[in-house]
């Protein structure tokens, strides 16, 4: 605990550095004014959880997309960042559900893309990952050697599973057995 609020104040300080006004100490304070005094211009949440995923502060990082969203709106950048730090904290559930809405949102955003395909992945649906991360690298152009990592594992495993494989040996005869039942059987 104690090393986060280090890294959070490590952090505050260096996105202080990082002002560009030097010669005016205060210039980095906003022209609002709450009774006299001023206030500080709100850091981009958006920026912090970046770095803060950079870091491998996946729960402060979703923090962060939280304040952005509250900030921002629920913008495909925020849904996909906050989609994005669950799935590194392994909440591929709420990961999947954040990063659906941002596709929703722009379905050419790439991050998000490949992001779903990889929670897809994790959850061993070969199939929409395949349809996901071949939307990403269409849309990449193909520049992404992630992305087509992330693809060619996908239909590796897709053939692997024998669904896309149409000289399967599996031999099966659906029958039917009356008022709408229908029975499977192996046939030899």
């Amino acid at each position: 605990m104690a090393g986060r609020v280090l890294l959070c104040m490590v952090l505050a300080v260096a996105l202080g550095a990082c002002d560009t006004r030097a010669d005016d100490p205060l210039a980095a304070l906003g022209p609002d004014r709450l009774g006299g005094a001023q206030v500080a211009e709100a850091v981009d949440g958006l920026e912090v959880g970046h770095r803060l995923m950079a870091a491998g502060e996946f729960d402060l990082a979703l923090s962060a997309y939280y304040r952005a969203a509250a900030q921002q709106g629920p913008t495909v950048d925020v849904l996909s960042a906050i989609g994005s730090a669950n799935l590194r904290l392994g909440r591929l559930g709420q990961a999947e559900q954040m990063l659906r809405r941002a596709v929703e949102r722009d379905a050419e955003f790439v991050p998000a893309l490949n992001n779903l395909g990889v929670v897809l992945v994790e959850q061993r649906q070969w199939g929409q990952a395949r349809h996901y991360f071949q939307a990403a690298f269409a849309i990449d152009s193909g520049r992404s050697p992630e992305i087509r990592e992330n693809l060619r594992l996908a239909l590796a495993n897709l053939q692997d599973s024998g669904y896309d494989d149409p000289n399967n040996d599996n031999n099966f005869a659906l029958v039917r057995r009356g008022d709408g039942r229908f029975l499977l059987l192996a046939t030899p």
